[in-house]
């Protein structure tokens, strides 16, 4: 099983091959690069280099212990040895959901020298905290605090209705209900604590991230996402990153590689040929 170290932590990836530039994969939250079964095939029979990787805790990546950070500089450092251990370079970085924040501060950390090109699908940035200075967030400190309390008395129960809403449009399942299984599946091996953990970098402010994106840019994010709202989140990268494309799924759920593969895999192939 190919890994990454990155100090004690060790980082599951996939390389699925491919000759041309390269695309990576960053997964959402609670999920695995599994999650992005739907896009690979398409990337490959387009000529990409195709890598994807598990976030540490999920997946087959390694399981810290409680004493592990989950914040994006730790997160981020994650996906700097991957690309430095692999030497990649010319990069597309497409982040899904929490993914997403991990493009932001790798390049707001890192820079753009490896970086071709940036794509936020269904992405929390710019921020997604709601307190004071940031009023028009979509999370608040209690409802963070009660989403890491019910995840800890319940992790399968929590993590079976999180998915429905994932894939769900209003009240109306947008994907299969094999494939939401599916889903639950790769959920379920998370470990919780990390999970946990998780739920809280999720109102990190990218904002100063987002100032230091020049390449080329997507945002592509459903109008009808109850996880992550459009409003608060793809619209305002688009708005906050220089030239950025924003592509809005009409009737898109959060999870809409799976829902909306077809609609999502040609934004995303034609961007990445422009």
């Amino acid at each position: 099983m190919p890994t990454v170290s990155n100090g004690s932590h060790e980082i599951h990836y996939d390389d699925h091959g491919g000759d041309g530039s390269t695309v990576v994969l960053i997964h959402g939250w609670p999920l695995s690069g599994a999650s992005w079964g739907a896009q690979v095939p398409a990337l490959l029979e387009a000529g990409h280099h195709v890598v994807t990787y598990d976030r540490r805790g999920f997946g087959q990546s390694g399981k810290p212990g409680e004493d592990s950070t989950y914040d994006y500089d730790t997160l981020t450092s994650d996906l700097d040895a991957l690309l430095r251990e692999l030497d990649l370079t010319d990069v597309t970085l497409v982040g899904f959901s929490m993914g997403g924040g991990e493009v932001a501060r790798y390049i707001g950390t890192h820079g753009e020298d490896r970086v071709r090109a940036a794509v936020f699908a269904a992405a929390i940035p710019p921020c997604l905290k709601k307190d004071d200075e940031h009023p028009d967030g979509a999370l608040d400190d209690a409802t963070v605090e009660g989403m890491q309390d019910q995840l800890r008395a319940d992790p399968p129960g929590f993590l079976d209705g999180f998915v429905t809403s994932f894939y769900s449009a209003g009240d109306e399942l947008k994907v299969t209900e094999e494939q939401r299984q599916a889903a639950v599946g790769l959920a379920n091996q998370a470990d919780v604590h990390a999970a946990v953990q998780c739920i809280r970098s999720w109102v990190e402010d990218f904002s100063g991230d987002l100032a230091k994106v020049t390449v080329p840019t997507l945002v592509i994010h459903g109008d009808a996402d109850g996880i992550v709202p459009l409003e608060v989140s793809g619209q305002r990268t688009a708005e906050q990153v220089a030239g950025a494309r924003l592509h809005v799924v009409e009737g898109g759920p959060h999870g809409i590689n799976d829902s909306h593969t077809e609609e999502f895999n040609r934004e995303l192939l034609a961007f990445l040929a422009r």
